[in-house]
């Protein structure tokens, strides 16, 4: 009897474990970065203002969106972040991920500026730090510079109402 008990109670945890997996949004990767500081970074700016680094913005919260003007689902979530930026809730920042500068400006005219201003990461480095899988992706940084929220793929209108608004709204208090 008990040679039949063991391979089923095997089972039985493998299949506890498979329909946990499948519930799962696959958007939501488990960063190791919420909870944690912000990688630090100083860069320059697009339009050549001063340099920026996360330290800029202690004591505020904000949200830091990767894009690129060669990313096809960035331009998906654009309508998303100019709305966020007309709303005034929270700075928007962007870091344009291995991009040439001539070209982000150009996707910017083209398709507006949602940002309070975009540091340039042209080799790709910070992104590296910050754990970037591809863009877009987007992060929300409390006040004392803590990491609290990562979206892999597009913000979508429901992803901003659902998740990022209160959670801003929270950080805010």
């Amino acid at each position: 009897m008990k040679r039949f008990l063991i391979p089923l109670g095997l089972f039985l945890v493998l299949a506890v474990f498979l329909g946990i997996g499948l519930n799962r949004d696959p958007r939501e990767v488990p960063s190791p970065l919420i909870g944690k500081p912000a990688p630090a970074f100083s860069l320059p700016t697009l339009g050549g203002g001063p340099a920026f680094g996360p330290q800029d913005m202690k004591g505020r919260v904000w949200v830091l969106n990767v894009w690129a003007s060669w990313c096809v689902a960035c331009r998906e979530e654009h309508p998303v972040l100019l709305d966020l930026a007309r709303s005034g809730v929270v700075p928007l920042v962007g870091l344009d991920y291995k991009d040439r500068p001539a070209d982000a400006q150009g996707w910017l005219t083209r398709f507006g500026n949602p940002y309070t201003l975009v540091a340039l990461d042209a080799d790709g480095r910070v992104g590296i730090d910050y754990g970037v899988y591809g863009v877009p992706e987007t992060y929300v940084i409390d006040k004392t510079g803590t990491i609290r929220f990562k979206q892999i793929g597009p913000v979508t209108t429901e992803v901003l109402n659902d998740r990022l608004l209160p959670l801003i709204r929270e950080l805010r208090r």
